[in-house]
């Protein structure tokens, strides 16, 4: 338990860092920014002239005690400008709102056992997003869980809408990501072709408040998208399979609802599977596919298929998409014969070789179904993508898809088009009309 003078004590100590730690950011400010040290050295040039004049040029007329008076006004004047220069550089190290935002912190008891609140340190715009801000504070005995257990506090407290909140450059140190609490997701999202990313791996689903939302496959090569009836499985399934026909993959779409989710533009850009033998034929096919690229990435002794088509400009490997669109019709073996489990159970057993395998060779699943719990997918397929989108659901459903029961409380029971992803951010996906997918690409 802390007694009231150590409390006065530890206090005290904590404004004295406050104002050194604003000292120090006005410096760092200044070194940054040429017109801050422009500005700075004539401030100092003219508060060392009136200092010189006060002291030297302008003298007082005091009998017996001149010289010891001018020491003293020099003394005097001196401490009155150092005093004044300290007070500029606090109002230049300290961000805007630093004041507003330590006291509605403190109102909502984010505080150390000493009640005190963190103190923003700096407030920057992000260099790739003008709309989001950087909030560096010193947090001073707030772990970083206690911050993330608060978000929704603090951004009600700060008006803010938060992306991230982690660790600064020390454990005293808390940065938050965010956006002004004015910006919300809208209804709807139209697409363009102009949306699309110019990185060939790097597919656009939508945007969360802070930014656009990606899925890149070089890097998590397999995509699950899960949730209720109407909640948009479909539409971004199909944004994302566009995007792939757009950046030239060769696109396999299994559809055992008889594609009539497709229209008939699309078999003029991909291939439309809707029965169990000819998807374990062409399974079969980019199996051998993947097997013919281990070997080719041997020989020429790339790592993977980005390695090597940075390599080979006459003959580039085009990525190979296996999209489903309701995986649990066709990996359900409820019901069936022998004959058929026969089918499904090679089906699955070759789908978990692409879903271990096939991301340094450019093959990859992009699944969409209502409930992916471990009747539908196994493990080896589950536990093999990394990318996992949640639509509306509620908690046991949310739970099936991302571990946890976020999606149930992130997304509003009426939305469509609304998504959760496993590494927590919310975004809108994008909507386009597939009747006109040539204009699109």
């Amino acid at each position: 338990m802390i007694d009231n003078s150590s409390h006065k004590n530890l206090h005290n100590m904590w404004n004295t860092k406050i104002v050194f730690l604003y000292t120090l950011g006005s410096f760092k400010k200044i070194i940054k920014n040429y017109k801050y040290i422009i500005a700075f050295s004539i401030y100092i040039i003219t508060m060392l002239l009136i200092w010189f004049w006060i002291s030297f040029v302008h003298t007082f007329k005091v009998p017996f005690l001149q010289q010891q008076f001018d020491v003293m006004v020099a003394i005097i004047s001196a401490a009155l400008i150092m005093l004044i220069t300290i007070l500029v550089l606090i109002l230049i190290g300290k961000p805007k709102g630093a004041k507003s935002m330590n006291n509605n912190l403190h109102r909502i008891g984010l505080v150390n056992q000493s009640n005190e609140a963190p103190v923003l340190l700096a407030r920057t715009k992000s260099k790739n997003n003008t709309r989001m801000e950087i909030l560096r504070f010193e947090s001073h005995g707030i772990p970083v869980y206690i911050w993330q257990d608060n978000l929704e506090k603090i951004e009600s407290a700060l008006n803010i809408r938060i992306d991230s909140i982690e660790e600064g450059k020390n454990c005293r140190q808390i940065v938050v990501r965010c956006v002004s609490g004015k910006y919300s997701l809208p209804e709807k999202l139209v697409w363009d072709k102009g949306k699309i990313s110019s990185k060939e791996s790097v597919l656009v689903l939508g945007e969360s408040i802070t930014s656009n939302v990606t899925a890149d496959l070089s890097k998590t090569p397999h995509i699950l998208i899960g949730g209720s009836t109407g909640s948009g499985k479909s539409v971004l399934l199909k944004l994302i399979l566009m995007q792939c026909v757009a950046k030239g993959s060769k696109v396999y779409i299994a559809d055992f609802k008889g594609g009539v989710d497709f229209p008939p533009i699309w078999r003029e850009k991909c291939e439309i599977i809707t029965d169990q033998g000819k998807l374990l034929n062409i399974l079969d096919e980019v199996v051998m596919e993947l097997e013919n690229r281990k070997i080719l990435l041997c020989q020429t002794g790339c790592h993977n298929i980005d390695d090597y088509n940075d390599n080979s400009i006459k003959n580039p490997l085009q990525r190979i998409i296996i999209g489903c669109d309701e995986i649990a019709e066709v990996l359900d073996k409820t019901g069936l014969d022998k004959a058929q489990r026969e089918i499904v159970g090679k089906i699955e057993m070759r789908l978990s070789i692409i879903a271990r395998q096939g991301r340094a060779f450019g093959i990859h699943l992009i699944i969409a179904t209502q409930r992916p719990d471990a009747n539908i997918l196994c493990g080896q397929i589950r536990n093999n993508i990394d990318t996992r989108i949640c639509g509306r659901a509620d908690d046991v459903l949310s739970k099936i898809i991302l571990d946890n029961t976020e999606a149930s409380d992130k997304i509003p029971k009426t939305s469509q088009g609304r998504f959760l992803t496993n590494t927590g951010v919310v975004f809108q996906a994008y909507l386009f009309d597939d009747t006109k997918l040539n204009n699109l690409l």
